[in-house]
């Protein structure tokens, strides 16, 4: 029989297909953004900030006894370190972190995968496992494998979701190489302003939130540009609440005096959802965000389904 190279084509295209099936299989779950760990140079303000204007519920850090943790669900928070002695850097972000089924499991698949991890998984007082890996651009991304039982958290009329996370990303070839190629992370959305491409969305394997790659320019591959100001770094490394309604949402804030520190008014951003955003007193960006687009977006269509609660 005469093998065409058609036929050659669809043995081709299967057996990359299987491939990729058998890797997302060994690959441990992971289903969304665990937390966000920033600097903080005043304590007080903070704590006012994520407790009193976002509703945040303060816990101890059995990660860090240095840091605190404000939850918005039993497995989502804010980490808040404090900011280290002679620090001079504008940077207030220290990692981000994103929730898996299986820490021990995933930090095997990376090693086998060629990514530099720790020898041991850490183990939490909470019963939760984590462990660091650097991304291609030396960013800090960790890995938590939440406890069996976590601690409840009441609901809070702001938000119980954290949607995403966001950071400065110098080339998205690059770090696509870690997300995409090796974790399994999936296009989402991207968009920018004048032609250009400033945000892309990468939606982790097995649920809906995102990673955010705010692209910026300039000869540096990786860290914050040197002429970078605080406030701008705070403004693109940055996490997003999710919220149903955000007419409801802004009328909560006001009605309760929470919106006295520094923030923009609502608005439909680029991506058709509207949005809102608010600063912690270092200047990170707190952007609260409709779950669902009220009108198309600009720039590219949605790729994969959108958070609903």
């Amino acid at each position: 029989m005469k093998i065409t190279k058609s036929v050659l084509s669809v043995v081709a295209l299967l057996a990359t297909t299987l491939s990729l099936a058998q890797t997302a299989n060994r690959r441990p779950s992971i289903s969304g953004i665990s937390h966000i760990s920033v600097y903080s140079s005043d304590a007080a303000k903070t704590e006012h900030f994520y407790v009193h204007d976002l509703g945040g519920v303060k816990r101890a850090d059995p990660e860090n006894s240095a840091g605190v943790r404000y939850y918005f669900s039993p497995i989502q928070f804010v980490e808040v370190l404090p900011l280290p002695a002679g620090n001079s850097s504008v940077n207030r972000l220290d990692h981000v972190a994103f929730n898996t089924a299986n820490a021990e499991g995933l930090k095997k698949y990376l090693g086998e995968h060629g990514i530099t991890v720790p020898g041991n998984v850490e183990k939490a007082s909470d019963g939760s496992q984590w462990f660091d890996v650097s991304d291609p651009e030396g960013n800090k991304v960790q890995f938590v494998q939440p406890p069996a039982k976590p601690a409840a958290v009441g609901l809070n009329p702001l938000s119980n979701h954290i949607i995403h996370v966001g950071y400065i990303v110098h080339n998205a070839d690059t770090e696509n190489a870690f997300f995409r190629e090796v974790l399994g992370f999936r296009p989402y959305w991207h968009g920018g302003r004048n032609g250009k491409t400033d945000w892309i969305s990468q939606q982790v394997p097995n649920g809906t939130d995102w990673l955010e790659y705010m692209v910026v320019s300039g000869p540096e591959t990786k860290g914050i540009p040197p002429a970078m100001s605080q406030d701008t770094a705070g403004v693109l490394n940055h996490f997003s609440l999710g919220a149903f309604n955000m007419e409801k949402t802004v009328n909560l804030l006001y009605a309760e005096d929470r919106l006295t520190a520094k923030h923009s008014p609502p608005q439909i951003g680029l991506d058709g959802k509207w949005q809102l955003n608010i600063y912690d007193p270092d200047g990170t960006r707190a952007e609260i965000m409709e779950f669902q687009p009220a009108v198309k977006p600009c720039c590219s269509d949605f790729t994969a389904a959108s958070p609903t609660k």
